[in-house]
């Protein structure tokens, strides 16, 4: 298949933010696209090679890149970095000196989507002293070979600069309306998705069998499943009215979400995110074995920091010096975790995601044998706000963050978040606390001790029904000297010259940044705001939502994917809520 096919669906693509009209370029490149390699299409859409769980990166810095575009039209690297300055987009600059290209080439290749995959593919695979030279020599072949357009192209999913405001849930509508006919087939899609994590293969499938292949999709080792998430609520009252009568309680534990798959004696462990973080954990690797009662098995867990004297869990940051390429064995041993088993999703053989919690819990209990290192996640029956209140306050005492509440006769649902699963903090009962998990979208030049770093930062909630990233807050306290250095060096990777087209925001930012970085927050109250975008419209005609006296609480959440953050929906009901407890405490008065 030509890669100009792409390559023009991605031009129109560019000119537009609209949903729907993004949608239907996407289904007629796929219409176009042979089933052999849609996956490979889909991926290269995604800005990846490969599912994230298989950790396939092309480690290619702007540098480098530039020093192909300099090699293949024959210019000087610094007119590359002027027209990059200049416009922002390292693609288009590309395209340009190579429309000014004065040597023609004579003997080339026509552009293949086949050739680009497998080119960078290479280059993902290239290790030692010479692959920076390799990469340069692989990215200026295809170049060399390449229309202006495609050059372009090429050059911004390399860099990860395709934005294009599309993400997972508006190819999975394309996939459905090209291969089934209709868009209402997405949700058959999304559940394949959900349990293979890897879009290519279920574009793959569709493709090639139609909405019958999807029906193959089961849970299998190795395949990380999209996790559950869980619903906010601010008091024990508000949990019975959306759980009823009788449910769990869990004890919440300020730890990492993992997500362990083991067959036999291979055992690999994944992250909310499903990135691979096996080698962060190598005591689970050795110890976690004897625990257990099954050989085939995927099992959901939290990681937590324990001081090993006192038996007393540690916060959630003392697990971050994990996070290293070098030094793994000392931080191990200087950073001691329990495993804390909390849902089963596969035994030997058979998904268990259809079988009811209670089921799922006592499937759970026959399968961990507990010692100091495996632990079962404490868990109560309640059936009263007094018995949740009492668990709520052993859950604290412990040094837990709160509790998780699930229905009893309700199945785990892979990839979504909703009132199955509803999570309790103690800061929750008065005000906000600090569970708004937000997306940095961009930030404002410091002044005075910070000049030379950022000030303040914008914040964003993520809205699933358009897949973009309005702004909620800007939030300039809570952050140390050392807080600010590192958000400098963090984000300074993160830069685009241009506001990614998924931003809405009614502020206009000093520096502006792709939404990956996610971090936490607190706030006194929700109100509403002329300027934010967070469920603009819902509440008021003209106004969306904002954070009052928003306030950074030193924790970056790298664990989560800028999807995972906080959406509008949550916003929406704790704002409801909010006005509800107001409506209550002035009744009570008059």
């Amino acid at each position: 298949m030509k890669f100009s096919l792409v390559a023009g669906t991605l031009k129109i693509m560019e000119s537009t933010t609209k949903r729907l009209e993004l949608t239907s370029h996407l289904v007629d490149l796929f219409k176009k696209t042979p089933s052999e390699i849609i996956a490979n299409v889909v991926y290269l859409l995604q800005g990846k090679l490969r599912p994230d769980h298989e950790g396939v990166e092309l480690g290619v810095a702007e540098k480098i890149a530039i020093r192909a575009i300099s090699k293949s039209a024959g210019v000087p690297v610094k007119k590359i970095e002027h027209e990059y300055h200049e416009g922002g987009d390292l693609g288009q600059a590309a395209s340009k000196v190579l429309e000014e290209k004065t040597q023609t080439t004579f003997l080339t290749q026509t552009i293949t989507v086949e050739r680009v995959y497998d080119t960078l593919y290479k280059i993902a695979e290239l290790k030692g002293a010479r692959s920076q030279d390799m990469k340069m020599k692989y990215i200026s072949s295809l170049l060399n070979d390449a229309s202006p357009s495609e050059a372009g192209f090429i050059l911004k999913i390399i860099t990860g600069s395709l934005r294009l405001g599309i993400a997972d849930y508006t190819i999975m509508d394309a996939l459905a309306i090209a291969f089934t006919g209709s868009k209402e087939n997405r949700e058959a899609l999304e559940k394949a998705y959900n349990v293979s994590s890897d879009l290519g293969k279920v574009a793959a499938a569709v493709a090639k069998d139609g909405i019958n292949a999807i029906k193959n999709f089961k849970v299998s080792v190795f395949s990380p499943v999209r996790p559950m998430l869980a619903e906010r609520v601010k008091s024990a009252e508000e949990a019975r009215e959306k759980m009823g009568s009788e449910f769990a309680a869990e004890y919440k534990l300020d730890g990492e979400r993992v997500q362990l798959h083991i067959l036999g004696e291979k055992i690999v462990l994944y992250s909310r995110s499903l990135e691979n973080i096996t080698n962060y954990y190598p005591d689970i690797v050795e110890k976690i074995s004897k625990s257990l009662n099954a050989k085939q098995l995927i099992l959901e867990a939290e990681a937590v920091a324990v001081n090993e004297d006192t038996g007393e869990f540690l916060a959630f940051q003392e697990l971050m010096h994990r996070r290293r390429k070098y030094g793994i064995h000392k931080a191990v041993s200087q950073y001691p975790i329990t495993v804390n088993f909390f849902d089963v999703m596969y035994v030997d053989g058979k998904s268990c995601l259809d079988l009811a919690y209670k089921e799922r819990r006592k499937l759970l209990e026959n399968i961990i044998r507990e010692d100091s290192f495996a632990k079962l996640m404490p868990m109560t029956i309640v059936k009263t706000n007094n018995e949740v209140e009492d668990v709520l306050e052993n859950a604290i005492n412990t040094g837990c963050e709160g509790l998780m509440l699930k229905q009893l006769d309700l199945p785990y649902r892979a990839g979504a978040r909703g009132s199955n699963w509803l999570k309790l903090k103690r800061e929750y009962r008065n005000e906000l606390g600090d569970s708004l998990d937000l997306v940095v979208i961009g930030a404002f030049f410091g002044r005075g001790r910070r000049t030379g770093r950022y000030g303040a930062l914008l914040l964003a909630t993520y809205d699933d029904q358009t897949d973009t990233f309005p702004s909620i807050c800007k939030v300039g306290t809570g952050f140390t000297d050392e807080n600010l250095d590192q958000f400098y060096q963090i984000l300074s990777d993160k830069i685009t010259l241009k506001k990614n087209p998924r931003i809405n925001s009614g502020l206009e930012a000093d520096v502006w940044f792709e939404p990956e970085l996610v971090i936490e927050i607190l706030a006194s109250e929700i109100t509403l705001s002329p300027i934010h975008k967070t469920a603009i419209d819902v509440i008021r005609k003209g106004s969306g939502l904002a954070l009052r006296f928003p306030k950074f609480t030193g924790r970056i959440r790298f664990e989560k994917t800028p999807e995972n953050a906080t959406t509008d929906q949550e916003i929406i009901s704790l704002y409801n809520g909010q006005k509800r407890v107001v409506q209550d405490e002035r009744q009570n008065y008059i």
